[in-house]
């Protein structure tokens, strides 16, 4: 069980998940948010929560982060089942307590959402070509969600190839293991997000929410609405800081605009956590990684160094894309 029953502390970028193992394998349709739940505190607050379960392991993503310094209950009822149609013996439970702070300049662990330049779980689309370096998914959406990429199926069909992409492309309706290993990458994607929009703010609301012509060192940015970066903005640091920066509205970035980096910053290590939609105007270009709760839309040739982490679907236009350098 993780977290392990009766810990403390718990930092709360490492709790963006609940996850119990089973020493068999279980029923999926019988682990739900009914049987699998978590509560909060001395009153038993419920936490509303999404439930999976993959390759014996039963997992729990709150729907919001969970609070600092907070006992957590987490418990499996005797309605979940093996998939013999055994049910529990007995209910499972266990508790864990969450810490106060998380520490500072710790860049957001993507897990296995980090294996992909663009992973959606609503769909791809370019018109015209872009160019792509670095493998792409779609999941829990078909194949037929890629548009404009003109793909050639592998005959392995656990994969397709694009001219457009230097990489993979993987969808969910591909052959094993394609679709177990896609579910754990959508479940990082949105554990990722989590853990960004969990951080300690640093600097609430900097240029009233417009910070065009700016420079900025590292730390936690927060927004309570949209930010806008209608002119060309820099990020200054060394490579091993680290810049957060959660939006509680949209992202804008006007046409030509740019996010520069100077100073040996990496485009791995910012994260833009954004909870509606995410712009790049025309010739626009971003450096970092977009946790998009919302859809993210390249205008005319808008580029990106990064990855494009998206809930839901992401639009390219003659978009040039790479993984971020190591």
């Amino acid at each position: 069980m993780t977290p392990v029953n009766g810990a403390t502390e718990v930092l709360l970028d490492e709790i963006t998940s609940i996850s119990a193992t089973f020493s068999e394998r279980m029923d999926p349709a019988t682990l739900d948010a009914t049987t699998f739940t978590l509560t909060a505190g001395s009153a038993v607050t419920p936490v509303s929560g999404l439930v999976t379960y993959t390759d014996s392991t039963a997992v729990f993503v709150p729907s919001a982060p969970l609070a600092d310094d907070v006992e957590y209950a987490a418990t499996i009822t005797v309605g979940a089942s093996s998939a013999s149609g055994i049910a529990l013996v007995a209910v499972n439970a266990w508790h864990f307590t969450t810490g106060t702070t998380v520490p500072p300049g710790v860049p957001i662990d993507l897990a296995t959402a980090g294996n992909y330049v663009i992973l959606s779980k609503a769909g791809i689309t370019t018109d015209p070509a872009s160019t792509i370096t670095g493998d792409i998914a779609v999941s829990p959406a078909a194949a037929t969600y890629f548009m404009g990429f003109g793909l050639a199926a592998d005959p392995s069909n656990t994969f397709s190839t694009s001219t457009q992409v230097t990489g993979k492309v993987y969808a969910a309706n591909y052959n094993i293991p394609t679709p177990a290993t896609l579910t754990t990458a959508v479940l990082d994607m949105q554990q990722a997000y989590m853990s960004a929009a969990s951080r300690s703010v640093d600097y609430p609301d900097v240029g009233a929410g417009t910070i065009g012509g700016m420079t900025l060192g590292p730390g936690v940015y927060h927004w309570g609405a949209a930010l806008a970066i209608p002119t060309s903005i820099t990020l200054a640091g060394r490579a091993s800081d680290v810049w957060i920066f959660q939006i509680d509205g949209a992202l804008g970035l006007t046409a030509g605009a740019r996010v520069d980096l100077t100073g040996g910053a990496l485009a791995k290590h910012v994260f833009w956590q954004v909870k509606a939609a995410t712009t790049l105007g025309a010739g626009a270009h971003l450096e970092g990684i977009v946790l998009g709760k919302a859809d993210v839309t390249f205008d005319a040739g808008a580029g990106i160094t990064g990855r494009v982490l998206g809930q839901t679907a992401v639009t390219l236009a003659g978009s040039p894309v790479a993984a971020p350098p190591p």
